[in-house]
């Protein structure tokens, strides 16, 4: 079992930074996959970004490339994700996932899930 726990969302200007962070339970954290998905309102959960086990394979979202950047400190069992360039449409619950085998930026494919922290961005 996985527990995850978001936290460093609020609310920001456009323009600015966040950087969001995910603290995993379970001994075997370093070797899942890890990722991070949001939902705005009244829209469906899209995927963000997803870091694999080792860190050395990372996929972005098209419209996040570029401002986000996934991380992953294995030792402290947390991922990050820091946003920068932040627009209006970046609004969002930004959710954490985890999964022991997939790596795709399928929703329903992810076994592991945090409860979400929410990030406003004003224009």
């Amino acid at each position: 079992q996985v527990q995850l726990v978001e936290s460093g969302g609020g609310l920001v200007q456009a323009g600015g930074s966040l950087r969001l962070s995910c603290a995993a339970s379970g001994r075997t954290f370093s070797s899942y996959t890890m990722g991070w998905f949001r939902q705005a309102p009244g829209k469906e959960r899209e995927f963000v970004a997803v870091i694999r086990w080792s860190g050395s394979d990372i996929y972005y979202e098209d419209s996040v490339k570029g401002r986000f950047t996934i991380s992953r400190d294995n030792a402290k069992n947390t991922v990050y994700l820091q946003m920068n360039s932040l627009k209006p449409e970046d609004t969002a619950v930004y959710y954490c996932t985890a999964d022991p085998y997939y790596s795709g930026s399928s929703r329903w494919r992810y076994a592991y899930w945090g409860q979400g922290t929410q990030v406003t961005v004003s224009s």
